[in-house]
């Protein structure tokens, strides 16, 4: 049975192991854990049970996390999205004064229509279109942005009304246990030692309760309060063309932001194929289209594949693996929530720095003497962390490519979803620019 296993998994085309695979995967669910309160107090402001939230979170991650491992066998974790949800709080609840059941309902359409893109193989023809320049051009702009999340998260960095962004506070106790976590983890790292990150967080964690900087409010947690969101959903309400919009801003982002990620992380991990695509990419997003329509029957907003995973790729996760043991401990952390809930936010941010770091091979990839890729290589790698977005980073970039392109004059009848695509980013933006 074992034999059988690793050869489905292909430990020895990959060359990994067990003991690899499964440390890959604790390091995945450590780095990416806080999606399990962070998520909930977010959709809480659109009037959800946070208790309820708490359990459809495990539930959607380690559903989509298990299929992504055992279906499509990727080392890619999946928990629903931390910008989808705020967008479903924030603006089609709070702003648009939609019932979160409704919201749920355009959650669910949205993964629907994701389905019938994967079956019918349209998203992997749109990730075929993304010029392979720009994918390396993705792959650094996410190195980018996770590593600006880990200095936000560790208060090195701030933010300024004046200048945007600005030096933290060194001297906040929180600050300075995330800077030692740092230093400590790029020294393992330096040093070879194997698990680096994941021994990186326990340590830092540990300084942290020694020092009383871990508040840790033991809750109990349990399936039975899914209840309150499960089923909830109201498909039919969102069906109305006031929400088709909302739709459609759920289905766009939810594709391109996990093009963007499974791009970043097999480049990372070295799972592209010799034509340098991605292998399996149709069982990748019908796993993935999956865990968005469970999540939204659950009572959760829109499942996405996470940049995270690129930390358990650090450690060496290659195969399926390392994905069922993040969704394994997902199923874990409902009932041990607290424990979970214990790892602070200085430990992980800097797991989230380093990987940043690491991820910053692929700008060699580009060609910086030509103009036509270099400009929308270039817009990509900074308007993914200035605005936040993966797949406002690849608009920008994919849109610059098609435009240049055309200006000289290299349009081919071919390169039609080129543009497509392209004019599919113009629409986007436009409505995002209104109001």
């Amino acid at each position: 049975m074992r034999e059988r296993l690793e050869r489905y998994f292909e430990f020895e085309r990959l060359g990994t192991n067990w003991r690899t695979e499964t440390l890959a995967g604790v390091t995945t669910f450590v780095t990416m854990a806080y999606v399990a309160f962070l998520n909930p107090s977010i959709l809480a402001e659109a009037g959800m049970p946070f208790q309820a939230v708490v359990a459809a979170t495990c539930f959607s991650a380690a559903l989509g996390s298990l299929l992504m491992g055992a279906f499509a066998r990727y080392p890619i974790a999946l928990a629903p999205g931390m910008g989808l949800n705020a967008y479903f709080a924030y603006t089609v609840v709070q702003g648009l004064r939609v019932p979160w059941q409704t919201a749920l309902g355009a959650v669910f359409l949205s993964g629907a229509a994701f389905l019938v893109l994967a079956l019918a193989g349209a998203a992997r023809r749109i990730a075929e279109a993304i010029p392979q320049e720009l994918y390396a051009a993705v792959a650094t702009g996410i190195g980018l942005f996770i590593a600006m999340i880990g200095l936000r998260n560790a208060g090195i960095i701030a933010a300024s009304p004046s200048t945007l962004v600005m030096l933290g506070n060194l001297r906040d106790r929180n600050t300075l246990l995330a800077i030692f976590g740092l230093a400590l983890t790029s020294a393992l790292l330096a040093w070879g030692v194997r698990g680096a990150m994941l021994l990186g967080i326990l340590i830092t964690t540990a300084a942290g309760v020694i020092f009383g900087l871990v508040k840790w409010t033991p809750q109990s947690y349990h399936l039975g309060d899914i209840a309150a969101t499960a089923g909830k959903l109201d498909a039919a309400a969102a069906a109305k063309l006031g929400l088709l919009e909302v739709v459609f801003v759920f289905l766009f982002v939810d594709v391109f932001d996990n093009l963007g990620t499974l791009v970043a992380v097999s480049k990372k991990a070295g799972l592209l194929d010799e034509k340098q695509k991605i292998p399996r990419l149709r069982r990748i997003l019908l796993a993935d289209a999956t865990a968005t329509l469970a999540g939204s029957l659950a009572g959760t907003s829109t499942v996405v594949s996470y940049i995270e995973s690129a930390a358990g790729v650090a450690v060496g996760g290659r195969s399926g693996v390392t994905a069922i043991v993040t969704g394994i401990l997902f199923v874990a952390a409902l009932f041990l929530a607290p424990l979970v809930g214990a790892v602070p936010p200085a430990a992980t941010a800097p797991a989230l720095i380093v990987v940043g770091s690491l991820m910053m091979s692929h700008v060699a990839e580009i060609p910086w003497a030509t103009p036509g890729v270099a400009i929308p290589g270039f817009l990509t790698i900074l308007t993914i962390p200035l605005t936040f977005s993966i797949a406002t980073g690849l608009s920008f970039g994919f849109t610059a490519y098609a435009l240049l392109k055309l200006a000289r004059g290299e349009f081919r009848r071919e390169d039609w979803l080129v543009y497509v695509l392209a004019a599919l980013f113009v629409a986007r933006f436009v409505y995002l620019g209104r109001g």
